[in-house]
């Protein structure tokens, strides 16, 4: 691939999240790219269990201060850097009070699934998008990654799809098999409310309780690419972005092949 720019939008990364596939692959797969040649952006929410100071996390007030409305509330959208010094790598971190400063990932202390989690990561894509803006980066390739990231290609393509920074890009949707258990609430299709996204858009999640194939098939919809990262990913989810005609990559390979994700991006973008 030609020198190209890729923003990363990941649910998970290491050493910032405990180790698993999609925190490995998070923490990998960005440095990777940058090491051969391109230029990366990484972003994820910054979860509760964030350590700020032994992470040394600190907030970037040019990109801090916009507030995002969300049901009808002002929600302040917070960003926050900190560097991997071995990667030679910053990660962006999407920050607020309500959504993921006192919180834990996706469930709470008990292992109950957070209510709002549809509006976490609505926050979080939405909070993604507006910072790239500000720093006036235009990326040629946008990796989304799990499903906290499904509503980044939904938002990319038709909420900012005239806006310069995204108008010529290219969107991958990585699945994995990181289902969650309790349905989002009906009102997801509700709270997504902005210029250019349409009830039809909003189909597959329409006045539903959405179930996590629901919210993988909507970011399937709208991406131009599709990675398949675990082999538990469901058939169903693949026939239905090769139905769709969308590029897939099928990657559960235990260790990461970053040739093989380079060449995939690169055809992307041809």
């Amino acid at each position: 691939m030609s020198k190209a720019k890729v923003l990363f939008i990941n649910s998970e990364v290491m050493p910032y999240i405990p180790e698993t596939r999609m925190s490995k692959i998070g923490r990998q797969l960005p440095q990777g790219i940058q090491e051969a040649g391109h230029e990366i952006r990484t972003f994820m929410p910054r979860f509760g269990i964030i350590n700020e100071r032994r992470n040394q996390l600190h907030e970037v007030i040019r990109l801090s201060g916009m507030n995002l409305i969300i049901n009808e509330t002002d929600h302040p959208l917070i960003i926050k850097v900190a560097s991997i010094q071995a990667a030679r790598m910053q990660v962006y971190f999407i920050d607020n009070d309500d959504y993921f400063t006192h919180r834990e990932l996706y469930v709470d202390k008990r292992g109950n699934e957070y209510d709002d989690n549809g509006e976490r990561a609505y926050f979080f894509a939405r909070g993604v998008a507006e910072t790239i803006r500000k720093l006036h980066w235009t990326p040629d390739v946008i990796y989304c990654q799990g499903w906290f990231a499904s509503l980044a290609p939904l938002l990319i393509k038709k909420h900012y799809g005239d806006d310069p920074c995204f108008r010529d890009c290219k969107v991958v949707t990585a699945l994995y098999d990181d289902a969650f258990q309790k349905a989002l609430p009906t009102n997801l299709s509700h709270i997504i409310k902005c210029e250019g996204v349409t009830k039809n858009d909003l189909t597959e999640v329409r006045d539903k309780q959405v179930t996590h194939a629901m919210l993988c098939r909507l970011a399937i919809k709208f991406s131009d690419g599709v990675v398949v990262t675990d082999p538990g990913v469901s058939d169903e989810l693949v026939d239905f972005a090769q139905k769709l005609e969308k590029k897939v990559l099928v990657a559960p390979d235990e260790t990461l092949d970053i040739a093989k994700y380079d060449t995939f991006f690169d055809e992307m973008i041809l």
